[in-house]
């Protein structure tokens, strides 16, 4: 005997058979739900991996890697800067900007340094700064492949 006040009966359509099995167990979840959840997964995945796109553009590795190796008080207003630069592309030029600085850390002198193609991608070598106080440090500022004209060759 069975606790169903409404019995099947092998008479019965199967809409209301569908309905009565409906009221038992409740009906199966919509699709709109399911296709709304799976686009925001997808937007959620997009989304992930254009940041990490960015981010990779941003703090992935650089074409070129200046290292400053050391530095020379030579006298009031000189310093002298060795650096080591690596790059992807030896066979194009790159600009590297070093600065001499004083005690308080403020800038007071600053070189572009032009550094010509060559067939090695790490090159090491030693410049010199004029300044307008006495230097107590110096820095490699950064480096570009984006040459100013005034450093280009005629």
């Amino acid at each position: 005997m069975t606790s169903d006040p409404t019995p099947e009966r092998s008479g019965d359509s199967a809409a209301e058979q569908a309905r009565r099995h409906a009221d038992r167990y409740g009906t199966k979840p919509r699709t709109p739900r399911r296709k709304l959840a799976v686009a925001l997964g997808l937007v959620v995945v997009a989304a992930g991996l254009g940041v990490a796109y960015l981010g990779f553009q941003k703090f992935g590795p650089e074409d070129i890697d200046a290292e400053q190796l050391g530095y020379t008080v030579v006298d009031d207003s000189t310093l002298s800067i060795r650096m080591k630069v690596t790059r992807d592309e030896p066979g194009e030029p790159v600009v590297c900007f070093v600065r001499a600085m004083d005690r308080d850390g403020a800038e007071v002198g600053r070189r572009e340094v032009l550094i010509g193609p060559s067939t090695s991608g790490t090159i090491e070598l030693t410049t010199t700064v004029r300044s307008s106080a006495r230097p107590a440090a110096g820095n490699i500022y950064g480096c570009s492949d984006k040459i100013p004209e005034y450093l280009r060759a005629g």
